[in-house]
């Protein structure tokens, strides 16, 4: 259960009244994006469980006030043990962000290995879905009921590149999967938005700098940008009120091709 840290005035004016830590769970929180908005969670007094595949580089990030949890998100089981460990240790979830992620090779969908599809759609979509059903089920049952879920999407949720049908097709869907929990979760105060990231620098997009595919078929490097600025943007978002929400966030490199891409 999470420990009191703060103390501030009651709404009647009276003094001490006890304040926790917020608490936030982020998938894919050993590298890039997930590792980046853990430690921005963390330097900002939240309490954050990290779930990723390989318990290593969790342990690396993680302070006193974290919880290392390795999980395979495509596995209901797991997923449902793991958040039911995060509910006996922090009592109260505040936040999830649904990172975790994986590129599949560029070839067009003839040359794309079906279980390249496959593995597409079970960690970025299926393992999504899975995560977000069990916050969901916690938030809209524990007291006091509500909480956020925050989708990462991608610049692919709106414009392809050349060869990613899997990914892009994923993302897409995540879209879907961002306005359907964002309707379903009214009635119990849980807000739902997506944040859409391009060129963020990490190991999965180190060939971005070295010449990528563009659409006219020609490879030319496209800039990227600091991933502490996805972090600080994913931090925004989850500290607004529940009765405030961004529904959809862009953050991307200015000079990457997305408008125009093709």
């Amino acid at each position: 259960m999470a420990q009191p840290t703060a103390v501030g005035l009651g709404p009647d004016g009276t003094w001490p009244v006890v304040l926790s830590p917020k608490t936030a769970v982020v998938t894919g929180a050993g590298s890039g994006i997930g590792r980046a908005t853990s430690l921005a969670l963390m330097d900002a007094g939240w309490r954050v469980a990290l779930i990723g595949r390989r318990s290593a580089p969790l342990h690396d990030i993680a302070n006193d006030s974290a919880v290392v949890i390795p999980c395979d998100v495509t596995d209901p089981i797991v997923v449902d043990a793991a958040f039911a460990q995060i509910a006996d240790d922090f009592g109260h979830l505040d936040m999830l962000f649904n990172n975790a992620g994986i590129f599949t090779a560029g070839r067009t969908i003839d040359d794309i290995p079906v279980d390249d599809w496959l593995a597409a759609v079970n960690v970025n979509l299926t393992g999504a879905w899975l995560c977000a059903r069990a916050a969901f089920k916690q938030m809209r049952h524990q007291s006091p009921i509500g909480g956020r879920i925050i989708n990462n999407g991608s610049i692919s949720a709106h414009v392809p590149r050349p060869g990613s049908s899997p990914y892009t097709a994923t993302k897409h869907a995540i879209t879907g999967l961002t306005k359907s929990l964002s309707l379903d979760g009214r009635p119990y105060n849980i807000a739902c938005g997506q944040i859409d990231i391009g060129n963020a620098a990490s190991d999965m997009t180190a060939q971005m700098s070295a010449g990528i595919l563009q659409a006219d078929l020609n490879t030319r490097p496209e800039p990227v940008m600091d991933v502490d600025h996805v972090a600080t943007s994913v931090l925004h978002m989850a500290e607004l009120p529940l009765d405030a929400n961004v529904q959809f966030m862009t953050v991307m490199a200015s000079a990457m091709p997305y408008v125009g891409r093709g």
